[in-house]
């Protein structure tokens, strides 16, 4: 038996994730949370192996004036290979979305990506402002004199030296402002916006800097490789290429207001729309100064070109949501995105289905698509639904009335404000254990991590995760 930790709804959100429970030595797939050092970590020892290839070849080896060369080198070298790694992963290619796990963990890993490639520039910035405590400790026995230029190719090495320095003030000031989360989202976008412009400015510096020899080496080659391609997405994502080929417009058909912070849009993309699979998102652009923003998309495919949105008023341009659109205004939608695919769900599992707030919205087009479909399956689920009071959410009846027409899904109703608190102990219900089970939750990160928390001393274990996390900031 689960330990019986309560859990309860503190907000909502929209980042979804799929949990796969199994009993303790049954193998099953790998955790799609870890995707992202799945992509990092080899990509940082391949880099770093290719630069210990050349790591003895120099005069000195083994001089403190030669650890700090090749320092200087690593930092400066795994700093680029990072950023390029980041531009290649903004331009959304939808094709890494399915072995990755969804768009959300592209963007995940294009995040860490960015700030590991902040901290060794930091260091590579530390390391050249060090030379004289090298010096000073040390002397100028060993030291290794810069390769005499002359003409052009001097010219054009000072100036990336000074570009470099200017570039890496420019990225610890984005960093920071990036990790300010109260920094107003619709100001972050367009300094944003400005980061393919400062990974060309950083690629000169590269370029210019790089040690002649690593041209004719693999370390070279694959420097190559990746300024150019960094270089690439910097291209069209400064055109606004991103995305482009996905991007669908359309007209706002219906507004309503479940609820006072709530707003269910309705919108017809006509036949330019490709469909979706229930449990997708996309971006949403209702506003062209406000930009897209991903919302998951409340509607099974109707294949008529019409989705349903219900939206949380969560931020500002949310707020009042109902009052800032109107029928008939234009909306342009990119997509559809995201792993969250009630399509992929393992069909020999029991199935425990958990949201929190507004993350009701994927089972509801689960549940719609179950009811349009013909020959439709669905194993026995049991639906978690947390909220702050079920007296007053709309989505209350709404999922009553939808899980009705399937016996097989038991619905339970958590409200936070009868003391009625989720916790491990209750997913094994109708004597049902909950072990072997397959649990997708979409709600608050808080909420998440509180279950996640608490079934990590169940005797079962956790073996595999994914989060469809909507904070791409």
């Amino acid at each position: 038996m689960v330990n019986n930790a309560s859990i309860s709804l503190n907000r909502s959100s929209a980042g979804c994730q799929v949990w796969t429970l199994a009993l303790e030595g049954i193998v099953q797939v790998p955790i799609a949370g870890d995707v992202m050092m799945w992509i990092i970590f080899p990509f940082v020892v391949l880099v770093s192996g290719l630069w210990a290839w050349n790591l003895f070849a120099g005069p000195g080896a083994g001089s403190p004036w030669t650890v700090y060369d090749q320092s200087l080198l690593l930092s400066g070298l795994l700093s680029i290979a990072l950023m390029s790694l980041t531009m290649m992963l903004a331009l959304r290619p939808a094709w890494l979305e399915r072995p990755l796990g969804g768009l959300d963990q592209i963007y995940r890993t294009h995040k860490w990506a960015g700030i590991l490639a902040v901290v060794f520039a930091a260091a590579h910035w530390l390391i050249e402002m060090g030379d004289d405590v090298i010096e000073s400790i040390f002397g100028k026995a060993g030291k290794l004199h810069d390769q005499d230029y002359s003409g052009f190719i001097e010219t054009m090495r000072d100036a990336a030296e000074e570009v470099g320095e200017f570039a890496v003030y420019l990225l610890f000031a984005m960093l920071l402002i990036t990790l300010w989360r109260k920094f107003p989202y619709k100001y972050w976008r367009y300094l944003h916006r400005g980061m393919p412009v400062l990974y060309l400015l950083l690629a000169f510096h590269a370029a210019w800097l790089t040690p002649l020899q690593w041209w004719q080496q693999p370390i070279g080659v694959l420097m190559a490789m990746l300024l150019f391609g960094g270089s690439i997405a910097s291209g069209l994502s400064l055109a606004g290429r991103v995305g482009r080929r996905r991007q669908v417009c359309g007209t706002v058909t219906a507004i309503k207001t479940p609820d006072r912070e709530v707003t269910e849009v309705t919108c017809h993309m006509g036949p330019a729309w490709r469909g979706h699979r229930a449990g997708q998102f996309a971006f949403v652009t209702f506003d062209r100064i406000e930009g897209a923003h991903p919302f998951t998309i409340a509607s099974a495919d109707r294949e008529n070109g019409t989705v349903t949105f219900i939206i949380k008023s969560l931020g500002d341009f949310t707020r009042n949501l109902s009052q800032k659109i109107r029928v008939g205004q234009t909306v342009k939608i990119e997509g559809p995105y995201g792993c969250f695919n009630f399509d992929r769900r393992n069909r020999k599992s029991h199935q425990i289905w958990i949201a929190g707030g507004i993350g009701i919205t994927p089972f509801l087009a689960w549940l719609e698509a179950l009811s349009s479909a013909t020959d439709a399956t669905v194993s026995e689920a049991d639906l978690h639904y947390c909220t702050r009071n079920a007296g007053q959410d709309p989505m209350v009846d709404r999922l009553r009335a939808l899980c009705s027409d399937f016996p097989g899904i038991h619905l339970e109703i958590h409200d936070s404000s009868k003391g009625e608190a989720l916790s491990a102990e209750t997913l094994s219900t109708n004597g049902r254990s909950a072990a072997g089970a397959e649990v997708w939750f979409c709600g608050p990160a808080g909420l998440g991590q509180a279950i996640r928390n608490s079934l990590r001393s169940a005797p079962f274990r956790l073996t595999r995760f994914h989060k469809e996390a909507f904070q791409f900031r």
